[in-house]
């Protein structure tokens, strides 16, 4: 069940909980601390300017104590606050991903598609998102020398036999709920080929952790993916952007282009074109249209 995101009201004037008589003084670190990583599981989520009215200290102190619990991973922090990390939400089967935000996945994999050229080796994911890149590379066809280096089951069926691609499918444990593979058997293959771009969904996407994935397991693997590639594409529909996830596997940093929809949240995608990340929303032509066409447009922030 999807958790639902309320705004923390803000307290200012009220005494802080727990205290004789509102002072600040009265509430030491590591108390409110603890206050503030209930108050952000309660909420969902929390601005730092709500925190600091609430507990009559400084937004300075109240990053402090976010930088704090992050640390402890009782919480993530987020663009002008923090946001829970929702423990006890069961990582969805591949199926019921596949058909949610089914449009903007496959707007996405257009805008993908259309990146790569023939020659390259690239890799992808897992993802329901890598699946529909798939999709479009197929719909685009006339490869002569395409490599594709997955640990995708679903994504490696997609592909293989077809004309002019070439797929490498990393080993390990198969991952039956995501239909994926992984573990260290094939982190050898990164050591021994030229991975130019890597196409890369995850759980969850903010500014402060990057990329990251519900397991710790997917995100060792995409690790290996983002460390063997020379750029990283992030393919993220709205729904994934100031979400925090357990594990991160690439910082935002590292990211080169982000290829999401309309829905994106303005505040996040103006906060990487300062970092001069490429930021394209791609619009609402149908994905489907005859290639090649402009059946994707792509608005860009940053560079």
């Amino acid at each position: 069940m999807r958790r639902i995101l309320r705004r923390l009201p803000s307290h200012q004037g009220a005494p802080v909980p727990g205290s004789a008589n509102g002072s600040p003084d009265d509430v030491f670190a590591p108390e409110r601390q603890e206050r503030i990583a209930r108050l952000v599981e309660e909420y969902g989520r929390a601005r730092v300017a709500d925190l600091a009215s609430r507990f009559g200290v400084s937004s300075v102190t109240i990053r402090k104590d976010l930088v704090a619990l992050e640390t402890a991973h009782r919480l993530v922090r987020a663009h002008g606050g923090a946001i829970a990390i929702d423990r006890s939400r069961p990582e969805l089967s591949f199926d019921i991903r596949e058909r949610l935000q089914a449009e903007e996945k496959s707007r996405i994999g257009a805008a993908a598609a259309a990146l790569v050229q023939d020659g390259e080796s690239i890799v992808m994911d897992a993802s329901t998102t890598a699946l529909s890149v798939a999709r479009q590379l197929k719909t685009r066809g006339g490869w002569s020398q395409l490599t594709i280096i997955t640990n995708g089951l679903r994504l490696a069926g997609e592909l293989a036999g077809h004309p002019g691609i070439v797929v490498l499918m990393l080993g390990g444990r198969v991952r039956w709920e995501a239909l994926s593979v992984v573990g260290q058997l094939g982190n050898g293959l990164f050591d021994r080929i030229n991975v130019q771009k890597a196409f890369l969904g995850a759980a969850g996407f903010t500014v402060e952790s990057g990329l990251a994935d519900a397991t710790d397991e997917e995100a060792q693997i995409k690790r290996s993916m983002v460390g063997a590639a020379r750029e990283i594409i992030a393919i993220v529909d709205h729904t994934k952007w100031e979400r925090a996830a357990f594990a991160t596997f690439c910082s935002t940093d590292e990211i080169d282009i982000v290829l999401t929809d309309a829905g994106a949240p303005p505040a996040m995608v103006a906060a990487l074109g300062s970092r001069n990340i490429d930021v394209r929303l791609v619009d609402g032509t149908p994905a489907d249209a005859p290639w090649p066409a402009d059946s994707t447009t792509a608005r860009q922030s940053g560079r």
